[in-house]
């Protein structure tokens, strides 16, 4: 089968200029085909893959609904269904079993290969591809690559190639960081290092982490992606205790309990420093009165911080890049380009934490190669 593949596919050579996690898995679907593949990349292949999920590899989300998992990226929801109900979640988990990667999925539904690393995912992709060349040389031109090949494969990430792109017209969106850390007016320098559970913000739950330069954490990375493009300065206003739901109930049930003990069963201690302020934290609950009540509940439900910027160099994934419009979603393909395509991070496509940027690459490298096979 493979020998009468070889044959049907002889006169196709297909460049990937990217050998991330899209170019490189797409480079694994045409090799099984015996299509000719050759990928560039100035630095060492499928590197950008070492330090995702912590080093362990967050490969996927267990969000086997494709709508559903759509609705995981700021940009892409509507680009990706397609794509999705062709290579979705369940897709990714096979195409994994194939690659001898075994899986597991945490309770918080991200999916990691059993082994926990990335280097690991990493040695058995780059095995699995050994018959495609891999050169090691940055592209300047994708002109200059179309005497010697029938497709194009741009798949460089987000954080460079647009100039190459630049060459046929395509409408670039300026790429932004996205799930970064934020810049704050406020300074929190004195509880850098203090973690609050279970904030609510922007109709978002999560954890925020209160650093030396503002905020950050699985929250705070959530809105990052969303005001990705907002101006700066901008605010947040964060509930940091939802479950706090009537004060004065808990203060009338025990009137002799010092303030700040009663608000350390719902915030971490240094966070109550910071909300008491310029209130006694020993005050007994019963002389409490309404007005030092409702200032509390203010300053906890009504915790607003000021945005000044993004913490530059914490990014790992970049908001904007190649502009959908531009792109056939059921192909990948250039419009108007017959032969180009525009596979993960590189489009203007970017999801939460969790697994769903690598789910964009897997998803996008086989709808790619499955237009270039036809």
């Amino acid at each position: 089968m493979e020998h009468a593949s070889r044959g049907r596919f002889s006169k196709i050579r297909v460049a990937i200029v990217g050998a991330g996690a899209a170019g490189c898995i797409c480079a694994y679907f045409l090799l099984k085909e015996g299509i000719n593949v050759t990928l560039f990349d100035k630095g060492s292949p499928l590197r950008t893959l070492l330090p995702t999920g912590g080093g362990r590899c967050n490969l996927a989300h267990a969000e086997y609904d494709f709508k559903e998992l759509a609705k995981n990226y700021p940009r892409g929801e509507k680009f990706l269904l397609s794509a999705f109900s062709k290579f979705s979640t369940w897709d990714t988990l096979a195409l994994f079993e194939e690659l001898g990667i075994k899986t597991y999925t945490q309770d918080d539904n991200r999916i990691f290969p059993v082994s926990n690393s990335a280097k690991e995912v990493r040695e058995t992709i780059l095995n699995k591809i050994r018959k495609a060349a891999i050169i090691k040389k940055e592209i300047l031109s994708l002109k200059d690559l179309e005497n010697e090949f029938t497709h194009i494969v741009v798949a460089t990430g987000g954080h460079a190639g647009y100039e190459l792109l630049k060459e046929y017209d395509i409408n670039i969106i300026e790429p932004k960081p996205s799930l970064v850390g934020l810049n704050t007016k406020e300074n929190f320098k004195d509880i850098s290092g203090t973690v609050c559970h279970g904030v609510n913000a922007e109709g978002l739950y999560g954890d925020i982490l209160f650093t030396h330069f503002g905020i950050s954490g699985p929250l705070v990375y959530k809105i990052s992606s969303i005001k990705a493009f907002q101006k700066f300065p901008y605010e947040i206003e964060f509930d940091l205790a939802p479950t706090l739901t009537n004060l004065q109930e808990i203060l009338n049930i025990s009137p002799h309990k010092e303030i700040k003990n009663i608000l350390r069963e719902y915030l971490p201690q240094k966070l109550v420093s910071k909300i008491l302020l310029d209130i006694d934290e020993t005050t007994k609950a019963h002389l409490i009165n309404g007005k030092t009540r409702d200032l509390i509940l203010d300053r906890i439900h009504k915790f607003r911080v000021t945005v000044c910027s993004t913490n530059r160099g914490e990014e790992t994934v970049t908001a904007g890049g190649v502009d959908l419009n531009e792109i056939n979603p059921k192909t990948m393909e250039v419009k108007g380009v017959k032969g180009l395509y525009c596979i993960g991070e590189v489009l203007n496509i970017d999801g939460f934490c969790g697994g769903f940027n690598l789910q964009n690459a897997w998803t996008t490298a086989f709808i790619a190669s499955e237009n270039i096979k036809q």
